[in-house]
């Protein structure tokens, strides 16, 4: 799970640099993914473009990766619950299948599609670090303190800025560090 992490922080860093320098100066009409893809083939030609797509559908199948994985590990091996693999896939899928039938605006569902996982996001990081801490149930390979201390603070940073990005999209207004 390391390394899909790391390769999806990787792949979202690169992505992220790219649009802050193609994009930023002149190119403010720059608000939707298909926008974009349709900018950057003037701009830098159609490898960067088929880049780009492909970084969106890397970034998408490793999120989507870690996410089932750390679900089925908490819920087959801490909670022995096993759910069939079929009801699982059809589960992640008619969700998508149905955004994408009704023609909803794919920048619009992606945003949404953070808001509602950031909604769920705090539910198995929680419970990972709840278990994970626990020597009944992780015997000899429980965290240890300083490993527990760190894992407790990242996941204050990534709850907080959960709550940053549901304040923001419900339209409340946050100041942090004292910038409007």
């Amino acid at each position: 799970m390391l390394v899909a992490l790391g390769i999806a922080g990787f792949v979202n860093m690169a992505m992220l640099a790219m649009a802050a320098s193609v994009f930023h100066v002149g190119h403010a009409e720059v608000a939707s993914i298909e926008t974009a893809y349709h900018t950057l083939v003037p701009l830098l030609g159609y490898g960067a473009a088929a880049v780009f797509m492909t970084s969106l559908l890397a970034s998408g199948l490793s999120s989507s990766v870690v996410g089932t994985m750390a679900g089925q590990t908490i819920m087959q091996d801490f909670v022995r619950f096993r759910i069939p693999l079929a009801v699982r896939r059809l589960a992640t899928m008619i969700p998508a299948v149905i955004v994408v039938g009704m023609g909803v605006d794919s920048t619009q569902a992606l945003v949404l599609s953070q808001v509602v996982l950031s909604l769920v996001l705090p539910v198995p990081m929680i419970a990972l670090l709840v278990l994970s801490g626990r020597r009944e149930v992780m015997g000899e390979f429980v965290n240890r303190r300083l490993t527990q201390v760190v894992a407790l603070c990242a996941a204050a940073v990534v709850l907080s800025l959960n709550l940053l990005l549901l304040l923001q999209t419900a339209g409340i207004p946050v100041s942090f560090l004292g910038s409007n």
